[in-house]
């Protein structure tokens, strides 16, 4: 495996600069067109009360008839599901795999039940909507042992939370660059953020705050899924990251973190994710019955 695997029991400090995942446009889309074999869908969500977009990669031998575990992969802040299809290799890297890869629509909604906007429900839409949207249309595993959640900034701490509040859901759960300090205090250090964090998570002492907060919700009784953490050497949010590897060591959760070169940009969540979809992978294969 490349890159350095460490366990995080201290804190460094990185370069203060960071560049949100922005939606796709014209001019950032890969240079060489490409035949796409990711297939889009639209479907009405009872939580959201509104039609929502994901994107779905099949596997190569989806055609079999099994029944094949789940990638929910999501996508960071200002960006959108199409995101991982057109900015990252993701369709070359998932020919060799065999699960599916579900890429869903979640606007800038921290993948949480706003504090202040009550139809913004965007955890209940992940978690009953989408995997029920998915369950019902492809033929999945239809438990723990096969489905995983992954995501990059934002997307990496929706996929981090919603592992730990809904355990009996994921059998891992992957981050790359995740923003895991975003109900704590990402609103301080990043003022340009702070209105759509105090829209989502509420002001400082609100509970919501509490509930959505990871170092927090840990708890060594529970079930966790496997945890994979990855961060380039130069993200903003590599802090953070060891902050929350160093909470797993203490707290004997299973777990593995890497850092490598890199920044909160598309070169490195690119170079990162085979890394990612082979550890899924690897998961997958060591639970049983999950192919």
């Amino acid at each position: 495996m490349s890159g350095k695997v460490l366990v995080c029991w201290f804190l460094l400090l990185s370069t203060p600069r960071i560049a949100f995942p922005q939606k796709a446009v014209a001019s950032r889309a890969p240079e060489s067109p490409k035949e796409s074999f990711a297939r889009e869908a639209i479907f009405y969500s009872p939580s959201l009360d509104r039609d929502m977009h994901y994107l779905v990669l099949l596997p190569h031998d989806y055609a079999n008839g099994s029944s094949f575990a789940v990638l929910y992969l999501l996508h960071g802040l200002y960006g959108d599901y199409q995101n991982w299809d057109t900015r990252t290799g993701i369709e070359g890297y998932a020919q060799t795999i065999s699960f599916l890869i579900v890429m869903p629509d979640a606007d800038n909604s921290w993948y949480t039940n706003s504090a202040s906007v009550p139809r913004d429900k965007f955890e209940d839409y992940i978690t009953k909507d989408l995997i029920s949207e998915i369950d019902a249309k492809y033929r999945t595993i239809r438990e723990k042992r096969g489905r995983a959640i992954a995501g990059l900034s934002m997307g990496g701490y929706g996929a981090v939370k919603l592992a730990i509040r809904h355990p009996e859901l994921f059998a891992f759960s992957g981050s790359l660059s995740g923003a895991f300090n975003a109900p704590r205090n990402l609103d301080r250090l990043r003022p340009e953020f702070g209105a759509k964090l105090v829209e989502v998570f509420g002001s400082a002492k609100n509970d919501a705050r509490r509930q959505n907060d990871i170092f927090l919700l840990l708890n060594t009784a529970n079930d966790y899924p496997y945890f994979y953490l990855a961060c380039g050497t130069a993200d903003f949010f590599l802090d953070t990251n060891r902050a929350l590897a160093a909470q797993l060591s203490s707290q004997n959760v299973p777990h593995e973190y890497h850092e490598t070169a890199g920044g909160h940009t598309w070169e490195y969540w690119d170079s990162a994710l085979p890394a990612l979809l082979q550890a899924t992978a690897r998961q997958f294969a060591l639970t049983p019955g999950a192919r």
